[in-house]
């Protein structure tokens, strides 16, 4: 399922760069993640965790050039950390969950063109799928001044996105493989190179095995600061 997946994106991103004015970027930078804290979708700003991402974006001009579709595919951290005290202090406490995913976003963007007529300002929105592959849990601190330190592989479900009903392998310290959520983004793109900031905000819960109860609170927030450069 996972390698389906990842071949069928490459095949479309591609074939649709094969078109004249279609665009494909070199795309990366700083993500700054987090994860709700509230049923309400409220996030702790102390609990923000600094990442990156990394990957292909398309610009697919759409009619005359005032619309594109920006598909794309990109490796991307995401996740939320807890901190008690600071590492200075005789007693310390960090916590880490830093999973990584493959993220196939698809955003319709509006250009406004800039006054070279080779740059453009645009900005859009769209959904994104995500797919969990990776990532660490990570524990460190002192009590009394006596260090320790733990790191583990997260663990995802098995669950299969096209059946309702069921989640397959989940459990306690699992975390749910897929991802859902749509995406707003702004930039600008030059002849050669694209600057953008994205924002990722979550549908789904990321925890594995819960209902609609208390752990149901907890999904994505990503906000992302990209620089692009085209092939």
């Amino acid at each position: 399922m996972k390698k389906m997946i990842l071949v069928m994106a490459v095949g479309a991103i591609t074939t649709a760069v094969k078109a004249q004015d279609n665009k494909l970027y070199l795309k990366g930078g700083y993500n700054l993640a987090n994860v709700t804290v509230t049923g309400d979708g409220a996030v702790d700003d102390a609990r923000a965790l600094s990442s990156f991402h990394a990957g292909l974006m398309v610009d697919l001009p759409i009619g005359a050039g005032l619309l594109s579709l920006q598909p794309g595919i990109l490796y991307t951290g995401k996740g939320t950390k807890v901190e008690n005290g600071k590492s200075t202090d005789a007693s310390y406490f960090k916590a880490t969950a830093n999973p990584q995913y493959i993220e196939i976003p698809m955003n319709l963007v509006v250009n406004l063109p800039l006054a070279d007529k080779e740059s453009k300002f645009f900005v859009g929105a769209g959904p994104y799928a995500a797919m969990g592959i990776g990532g660490k849990n990570k524990v460190e601190g002192k009590v009394f001044g006596v260090g320790f330190k733990s790191e583990e592989k997260i663990e995802f479900s098995n669950d299969d996105p096209t059946t309702t009903g069921t989640e397959e392998g989940a459990g306690v310290g699992y975390m749910k493989r897929f991802d859902f959520g749509v995406n707003g983004t702004a930039g600008f793109a030059f002849k050669n190179v694209l600057l953008s900031i994205n924002y990722g905000h979550g549908l789904t819960k990321i925890n594995s095995g819960s209902d609609n109860g208390a752990d149901d609170k907890l999904k994505n927030r990503v906000w992302s600061l990209s620089l692009g450069v085209s092939l």
